[in-house]
């Protein structure tokens, strides 16, 4: 299920996970688990796993009678939806990973969903993203702002999102099951 940390751009792809370092100082990204939609060298896109808002998806659209929670999808375009499923049937959804995609034709979602077949536990919704221009992504892994992980992203819709960055890390065992436990303010130890 787990690899041990990819160390390099080459080896980063759509479906790869990235772990905000223990103490990554941008309140949009601390402590998050980032799961990469799309990756190339034009730049990357992806979506926090682990921001749940005080929100439901019925407050933000009238598109959709969902009453599951709304997550925070990063600090980019805050103002649109997204959602990644595992419905291999819905019209132009992207794939991710195997039995997950994201996003795809809204008007076919409504369509499950008033047959009752849309749960948080096959879909996911969250408002804006996280996004990196070309290079910006490598650089910040070289800074060792991100850990990559290749942990199995068909998995993540049925996470318990609050626990998912520090189950993660202690997961991927070594130095990494060090860092889930260090406090967010070292300071405070």
């Amino acid at each position: 299920m787990f690899d041990e940390p990819l160390n390099s751009m080459l080896d980063l792809e759509k479906g790869n996970m990235l772990l905000s370092e223990p103490f990554l100082s941008d309140p949009n990204f601390q402590r998050v688990v980032i799961l990469l939609c799309e990756h190339s060298e034009e730049g990357s896109f992806g979506l926090v796993l682990n921001r749940p808002s005080n929100f439901l998806v019925s407050d933000v659209t009238d598109m959709l009678d969902s009453d599951d929670i709304l997550y925070q999808g990063g600090p980019v375009q805050t103002d649109s939806l997204h959602f990644i499923h595992s419905f291999a049937e819905l019209e132009d959804a992207e794939p991710i990973a195997k039995n997950l995609y994201w996003g795809g034709d809204i008007e076919h979602l409504q369509e499950l969903e008033a047959q009752g077949l849309v749960t948080p536990k096959n879909c996911r919704f969250f408002v804006g993203y996280s996004g990196w221009s070309s290079g910006q992504l490598a650089t910040e892994i070289a800074q060792e702002a991100w850990i990559i992980s290749r942990y199995n992203p068909s998995r993540v819709l049925a996470w318990d999102a609050e626990k998912a960055w520090r189950k993660l890390l202690r997961k991927m065992g070594g130095k990494y099951q060090v860092f889930a436990n260090y406090p967010i303010d070292p300071r405070l130890n």
